[in-house]
């Protein structure tokens, strides 16, 4: 499903407009944004939990001739999935 399906899905279930609902699947994400960037989680209770990691600086290969490189450190996004979302796709 990419952005588009998703705010026809959103308008679809609540009835809403679909300008609305792309309004408010963009401030979820500016604000979801916002809050990682400042160092939060953002929990949503029953779907999930996204949260900001460390990588860690590591060596790695240079898939083209096999040298060695340095991976610099940096921030990723995990998501870890709820009780609910997590049985409901068992």
């Amino acid at each position: 499903m990419n952005k588009t399906q998703l705010i026809e899905s959103i308008s679809s279930e609540a009835g809403i407009s679909r300008g609305e609902a792309k309004r408010s699947l963009e401030a979820f994400m500016k604000i979801t944004t916002a809050a990682l960037i400042s160092g939060e989680k953002v929990t949503l209770a029953g779907f999930g939990t996204f949260a900001i990691e460390r990588k860690h600086a590591r060596t790695g290969r240079d898939p083209r001739n096999g040298a060695p490189i340095r991976i610099a450190a940096k921030n990723v996004v995990k998501f870890r999935p709820g009780t609910e979302l997590s049985e409901a796709v068992k």
